[in-house]
């Protein structure tokens, strides 16, 4: 009898985590973009550090996004729990940050912004001048990568939690714990490996072998071209997963894109993938767009009225 109800656990336990792993995987998927930008972002934020202080900081950042994680998992359970019809708002909410967010890298890009530039001018003094605290400097970007991470990582966990709204509270805890600490643990492994590309360079280059001479250079030229490209990666993943949230969770959006893709993608399977993905991606960028121009709208009426009301 013991052993029959040995088994019938082991068996339960299983089941249980082969669910779990499923869920897993789906919501990695759903939140491929987000994690795209969280790790092309924190990547960015431990630029300009020293070379010897690099692994320092991004492990400092490390351990605040953890911290984060043990904020945000709980709050989500408990929304989950007491309140689960406002899950659904809050990763809507999550979909428009989202396009917002990746309609204003490319506003900044195209349209160069005097905070970005005050940043390139306050990373310049904090190399050149000495009498500058670089101690003070790497714990406010510190603080700073930290904030971003929070903002990321909610959604992250509101995307997940999406996933696993109709698992049990045991499936919810485990999905959520497991990405939380996967997530964590993958984007600043790889964050901690790409800022280090350089190095790892420029001590192949100064090998006696011709190979790893070679393997050095092709290091140095690689190391740019993938920070910038990891950047283009995350902006495009950013609409596709937003905009896909909006098309799936707005009904006249959801129908629509179902019309298009049975006209449009109508021979075959791939056609019809790549036309829902277009229809996402346009979607997260008019609402992206949208977003950014009632918030610029928004805070030159607020400065209109401060400045008028001080008269």
């Amino acid at each position: 009898m013991a052993a029959s109800n040995l088994l019938t656990l082991i068996d339960d336990i299983a089941s249980l985590l082969d669910d779990v792993s499923v869920m897993t995987k789906m919501a990695a998927k759903k939140t491929a973009g987000v994690l795209g930008d969280d790790l092309a972002l924190n990547a960015q934020q431990v630029s300009g550090i020293r070379a010897d202080r690099e692994l320092p900081v991004v492990w400092a950042v490390a351990k605040g996004s953890l911290l984060n994680k043990a904020i945000l998992v709980p709050t989500a359970l408990l929304i989950s729990s007491l309140l689960p019809s406002a899950i659904l708002p809050l990763l809507m909410l999550g979909g428009v940050f989202l396009c917002f967010e990746g309609f204003e890298k490319l506003a900044h890009r195209w349209l160069p912004h005097s905070d970005k530039q005050a940043e390139n001018q306050s990373l310049k003094q904090a190399l050149e001048d000495p009498s500058i605290d670089i101690v003070a400097y790497e714990k406010d970007k510190i603080k700073g990568a930290i904030r971003t991470d929070f903002i990321l990582s909610a959604e992250i966990i509101v995307i997940t939690l999406g996933t696993v709204t109709v698992a049990t509270l045991t499936e919810q805890v485990l999905v959520l714990s497991s990405m939380a600490l996967l997530m964590t643990v993958g984007v600043y492994g790889l964050v901690a490996g790409i800022v280090k590309l350089d190095d790892a360079g420029i001590y192949l280059s100064q090998r006696a072998s011709s190979i790893a001479r070679t393997m050095g250079h092709g290091l140095l030229q690689t190391a740019p071209l993938l920070m910038k490209g990891l950047s283009i990666a995350g902006t495009a993943a950013m609409f596709l997963v937003g905009g896909g949230i909006l098309s799936h969770g707005i009904p006249p959006l959801h129908h629509a894109n179902e019309a298009l893709t049975h006209v449009l993608g109508a021979t075959d399977t791939s056609s019809s993938l790549l036309v829902s993905l277009l229809f996402d991606a346009l979607i997260g960028v008019v609402a992206g767009g949208l977003v950014l121009l009632a918030v610029t709208l928004g805070k030159k009426l607020l400065t209109l009225s401060q400045s008028t009301g001080s008269r």
